[in-house]
């Protein structure tokens, strides 16, 4: 009798664990929803782009599905222009929740950063090339929503 009862208080542990799978161990999706998503954007036209000087906000077809996306969490979007190198490391210290720029399934930055599935391809020399978005490491509910935004968005 014991014995079943410890099978069941181990079987109802497991399966409430289940429910919180994906997570975010830093919160991402919570934070951002119903707040601000801060973007990260590389130029790399016609995904990204940013207009002369400093004034306006970034243009192509990324910012277009990313003000899309914000728009499904409530969240207002806050655009920081810069190159990659830079904006994975900010993405790495937490500094931003997505980083932009016509990113490729084959990023130097897989390593340290989460990676969407491909949502779209484009034509490069003949070859098809996957285009991706980073996301933090392990922010697991954030880049799943993400995702499922970017699908449902093709």
């Amino acid at each position: 009798m014991r014995r079943i009862a410890v099978a069941a208080m181990l079987l109802i542990l497991v399966l409430g664990a289940c429910s919180a799978v994906p997570a975010d161990p830093d919160g991402t999706l919570e934070r951002v929803s119903g707040g601000t998503l801060r973007v990260g954007v590389s130029p790399n036209p016609p995904w990204t782009d940013l207009p002369e000087g400093t004034d306006g906000d970034p243009v192509g077809t990324e910012v277009e599905l990313v003000a899309g996306f914000a728009a499904t969490l409530d969240a207002e979007v806050v655009w920081v222009p810069g190159a990659e190198e830079a904006l994975i490391g900010q993405l790495e210290r937490g500094d931003l929740h997505l980083v932009i720029g016509g990113l490729t399934a084959d990023s130097p930055w897989q390593e340290m950063a989460g990676l969407t599935r491909p949502y779209t391809e484009s034509a490069d020399d003949g070859a098809q090339i996957p285009r991706v978005m980073a996301v933090p490491a392990g922010e697991n509910a954030f880049l799943v929503t993400l995702e499922r935004f970017l699908l449902e968005a093709r």
